[in-house]
């Protein structure tokens, strides 16, 4: 009787890992072959705030490397509004209420500090 037993839960496991395996090949094959998802026209305006405030960052981390604050405020200009020091503001506090680092947080308030200064008529023309 101990073989017959021990047989019969050995074959519930691989029956059990079989169809945990089929499960996730069906899954993987519905959401990658049949139906992908697809993202059409996105851009970081739809972007939740805490992305906004990573993607904010990492304008913060490229102006601070390239120092060009027009190509900042073309990176920025994707979050969407007019008003780009509100923007950068909103996502400053947001970090700070997040407890982002303070390294984070200072080429953060340079970005800011730099786009509440800039002015598109004091630009070169042609960039």
């Amino acid at each position: 009787m101990g073989a017959l037993w021990h047989n019969t839960i050995m074959s519930r496991y691989v029956y059990f890992a079989l169809a945990i395996l089929a499960g996730i090949g069906l899954g993987l094959l519905y959401g990658w072959v049949i139906s992908p998802v697809e993202f059409v026209d996105t851009s970081p305006n739809m972007l939740r705030e805490d992305y906004k405030a990573d993607y904010v960052l990492m304008v913060s981390e490229a102006y601070s490397n390239e120092d060009d604050l027009q190509r900042a405020v073309q990176r920025l200009g994707l979050l969407g509004g007019d008003d780009i020091p509100a923007n950068v503001e909103q996502a400053l506090v947001f970090a700070v209420d997040q407890g982002y680092t303070a390294d984070d947080l200072a080429l953060m308030r340079t970005l800011y500090e730099a786009v509440q200064t800039w002015n598109p008529a004091l630009e070169p023309a042609g960039q």
